[in-house]
């Protein structure tokens, strides 16, 4: 209960969106919540250095990678509701940043899903055909979002059974004789 009182609030998602600081998120929160200030920014100023990946999500991204690197015509972009600090951080920690063609964090564009226009900046930046994109997230009104920008979309409820569904919608597309972009 207190994890959805706290990430699931507007002030949360005010960071996550990059218009408010670590500062101003600690103090409304500790104001909110009744939380001491001090601990709770010993918590939230050091995330970014804490967060994990999914191991099966990892390995479905490199599978992908190499699926590219044998001549199949998959791109690869991140759309990522996270504040700028952490962004920063999981780009510097972890190396398989390096194997998307592209993307976006929502603190670095003051955007977050499920908003359109997040979407529809992706999309503009990359050149992406709509019917040719295959967006995947963990939250329902973030795929329905995808799914009004024309865009097809897999509802994550399961890491461990996410590659079979990405592999199989990959397939269903024909990615391997195709020229024009895929995410």
């Amino acid at each position: 209960m207190l994890a959805r009182t706290f990430f699931h609030h507007p002030d949360w998602q005010e960071f996550d969106r990059g218009v408010r600081g670590v500062d101003d998120v600690v103090e409304r929160t500790a104001m909110r919540l009744a939380l001491p200030r001090d601990r709770l920014r010993d918590f939230v100023a050091p995330l970014g250095e804490h967060l994990m990946p999914i191991d099966t999500s990892v390995d479905l991204l490199s599978t992908l990678r190499d699926r590219r690197s044998a001549g199949e015509s998959i791109r690869l972009y991140y759309l990522s509701n996270m504040p700028v600090p952490y962004a920063r951080a999981l780009e510097r920690r972890f190396s398989f940043f390096q194997w998307f063609d592209g993307g976006i964090f929502s603190g670095d564009v003051k955007l977050i899903k499920p908003d359109g226009d997040i979407y529809e900046m992706l999309a503009w930046r990359h050149g992406l055909a709509p019917s040719r994109t295959l967006f995947i997230d963990d939250m329902p009104a973030n795929v329905e979002a995808a799914r009004a920008q024309g865009w097809h979309a897999i509802h994550c409820t399961s890491p461990a059974t996410l590659s079979t569904h990405v592999l199989r919608q990959l397939d269903a597309l024909g990615t391997s004789n195709r020229t024009e972009p895929q995410t």
